[in-house]
């Protein structure tokens, strides 16, 4: 079990670990998924992708497709159903792709042209194999680059502006002592949740029912209602169970694709993307291209921070990778600049995945923060100290809460950081070199309106209500937790119902901010039940419940800088002769605000500080230029850190409660993950003496930069 540093004993149901409410159900198979709810009459769909990367759909041969055994339709652009896309939600604009066989234009390889249905999955599956599809093919670009000649500054976005600066970064860089200036780049990255995405679409009366595998059931029903020009209350989402998503399980053609073929059929159809149809239709991670620049004086205080930032999206929808804004928060500088650019070429559009912006974006900062402490001669943890902002550096706005010294500390003492030798290459073992590293972490804490019911029933058992989405997160026993210390009663006692969008509005689980949003309209629900209850007298049959909606609490709420921080420690060993290099341990030490559940919250920062090492050595997704698609697009060819690869990972926290939050809650989905690439890749230079600016840090990589250490290494 994980402790919590500096935090006072805990007298009720918060910070006690608990296992999670539907665990039994996961790991005994009695959880169903999206795939696996029998509904009758069920007809089975299969998504067929485009094989070019840029042209239009010429024909599509159909009738020996539908003379096969057991298929019911084909749908494609010259007979789906007509849907409206014109309509903003509270994502932006929606991505075209979601309005699915409305044209024949094929804006990259992986767009969907057509549905076959039919009575079996295998039918589905062998009949859209056997679809043949005509394309008149056109010239295609996907090659990204620095510097790419039609890379544009897009405009403000709900999502913040994309260039944001103070002062005179280059009067600061020539005024400073000591200069970095570095470019990073990563590449191409793909969250692949274990549960593929997948839908279920019917119509019960007037009424379209969708069981999906998503992060908010109201998101998707408010965009199904619109796609659809639906009324709001004729739309019901419901998501029982939902095997990760990590920014990818928003709307996508799987729920769309459902509801036609289901309005077509009058039937209820499913809808289950394979895992190589994951690489084109769900978004990914846009790779980057990093410039850094840092001045400081004498004395290693920051006289300039200049970040900037290029990135790609598709030629039809817009989406920004904002990695230059981590430092916007990170730390002080008489002038300061970042920017994030973005190309338009002929592939998917790229979308939110774990720490997005923050992760790439940290990566280039932190690796140039630990080149900055080289060059001054000064400890890379004294160096950032030297540099902590007490109020935004940008905003001008006050930190809601601010302990990430803390997290220097601590994770310093923990990790052993006051007996390393700051030169490179001072530990070997046999043909292994040995190194340890660091970097800083933060992501925002964002939250958003929900609304709650909270019940207290007759049998002395309560039941909360909300539109939650447990992605594997440990939403449900969060939620029970919050409400049994509110009510001062044993979590035993408290049911949670989630994940229904008939239950009214709730914030998604994206951006480190669905526990909190959600907690906060259980907290405010619980309060009031609590006062009624206090009035006593006897519950009648249907209970006493009390309702919350946060929306004009969270309108209100004061401007200022609300982040979860961390830092980030690891060791390396990098084989000399094969360029390999093992990551041997990590330890992580969060400030993310009140721990709800240690157990579940351990789980989540080990998950991204795994994924780290994931994107630091492994992760890489590569297109081939001449076709516009990828090269192996499955897990065998895409790699990521396997058990093996896998050491000794610690994450812990320090006391840093949000004292506007009722319950005091950040986040901790993603600041896990951020900094995790940088710590091992500063890891790899302490090892070799050779700086490595782009990931991932691949074994001929290692070998081709060979190591900038004496013959034999130091220690040989």
């Amino acid at each position: 079990m994980t402790t919590t540093t500096g935090t006072p004993l805990v007298t009720g149901a918060l910070g006690t670990a608990r296992t999670r409410i539907e665990g039994r159900d996961k790991v005994t198979g009695a959880a169903r998924y999206t795939g696996d709810i029998p509904l009758p009459q069920l007809a089975h769909g299969w998504l067929v992708l485009s094989t070019v990367a840029r042209g239009r759909v010429r024909s599509v041969e159909v009738e020996p497709v539908l003379a096969m055994p057991g298929v019911l339709a084909v749908l494609h652009h010259e007979n789906a159903p007509r849907v409206n896309m014109d309509y903003t939600s509270m994502l932006g604009r929606p991505d075209p792709i979601l309005g699915v066989f409305q044209n024949d234009r094929v804006p990259f390889m992986g767009w969907p042209v057509a549905l076959v249905v039919a009575e079996r999955p295998e039918q589905a599956r062998e009949a859209a194999e056997q679809l043949v599809v005509h394309y008149d093919q056109e010239p295609h670009d996907v090659t990204f680059f620095a510097g790419h000649p039609d890379a544009y500054t897009p405009a403000e976005s709900p999502f913040g502006a994309a260039v944001q600066s103070k002062g005179d970064v280059e009067a600061e860089l020539a005024a400073s002592a000591f200069v970095v200036d570095s470019e990073y780049t990563t590449p191409e990255e793909h969250h692949n949740p274990m549960e593929p995405h997948a839908a279920t679409a019917y119509w019960d009366g007037g009424r379209l029912e969708v069981l999906d595998s998503n992060q908010g059931s109201t998101l998707v029903a408010t965009e199904l209602a619109q796609i659809f020009s639906l009324d709001p209350g004729s739309v019901r989402v419901r998501s029982e169970h939902v095997g990760g998503g990590f920014g990818s399980k928003t709307v996508r053609p799987t729920q769309v694709a459902a509801a036609m073929a289901a309005t077509v059929l009058q039937r209820p159809v499913r809808v289950v993307m394979t895992r190589r149809q994951m690489f084109s239709a769900i978004g990914y991670r846009s790779p980057t291209a990093q410039r850094v620049r840092l001045g400081a004086d004498a004395d290693g205080r920051l006289r300039a921070l200049d970040h900037r930032n290029e990135c790609l999206t598709s030629t039809v929808h817009e989406f920004i990778e904002r990695s230059a804004a981590v430092g916007r928060v990170m730390y002080d500088a008489i002038a300061h600049h970042t920017s994030d650019r973005v190309v338009r070429l002929d592939v998917p559009t790229p979308t939110f995945m774990r720490g997005p912006g923050e992760a790439p974006g940290s990566f280039a900062l932190e690796c140039a923060f630990d080149e900055l402490a080289e060059k001054c001669g000064i400890d890379p943890i004294e160096l950032r100290v030297r540099n902590e902002p007490d109020r935004g550096p940008i905003s001008g706005l006050p930190f809601s809460s601010r302990n990430l010294i803390a997290c220097y500390e601590e994770g310093a003492r923990r990790f052993g950081w006051a007996d390393r030798d700051p030169r490179p290459g001072v530990r070997r073992e046999g043909r292994w070199l040995l190194g340890t590293g660091m970097a800083a972490a933060s992501f925002h804490s964002g939250v958003g309106p929900s609304t709650a019911g909270v019940t207290a029933e007759a049998d002395g058992t309560f039941t909360v209500r909300i539109n939650a989405a447990d992605i594997g997160t440990g939403a449900r026993t969060a939620i029970a937790l919050v409400a049994a210390d509110g009510l001062k009663v044993d979590p035993e006692r408290v049911r949670v119902v989630i994940a229904d969008s008939a239950l009214g509005p709730g914030m998604f689980a994206g951006g480190s901010m669905g526990t909190r949003s959600w907690a906060w309209a259980v907290a405010i629900a619980v309060n009031e039940l609590r006062e009624r209850l206090a009035l006593g007298g006897d519950i009648p049959p249907e209970g006493i419940t009390a309702r919350s909606d946060t929306s004009d609490v969270i309108r209100s709420l004061s401007q200022k800088e609300r982040h979860s921080f961390g830092a980030q420690f690891a060791e390396v060993a990098v084989d000399v002769t094969s360029g390999e290099v093992r990551v041997r341990r990590m330890l992580g030490i969060f400030a993310a605000g009140r721990i709800v559940n240690p157990l579940t919250a351990r789980n989540q920062l080990v998950g991204g500080m795994i994924w780290g090492i994931s994107m630091a050595l492994h992760e890489e997704a590569v297109r081939d230029r001449a076709s516009g698609g990828h090269v192996g697009p499955d897990l065998a060819g895409y790699h990521f850190a396997a058990n093996a690869d896998v050491p000794i990972v610690e994450a812990d926290w320090v006391d840093d409660p949000d004292p506007d939050d009722p319950v005091g809650i950040k986040g901790v989905g993603e600041v896990g993950i951020v900094g995790a690439a940088a710590a091992i890749a500063n890891a790899v230079w302490h090892a070799t003496g050779v700086r490595h600016r782009h990931l991932p840090i691949r074994p001929d990589r290692v070998l081709s930069a060979g190591t900038n250490l004496p013959e034999g290494g130091h220690g040989a």
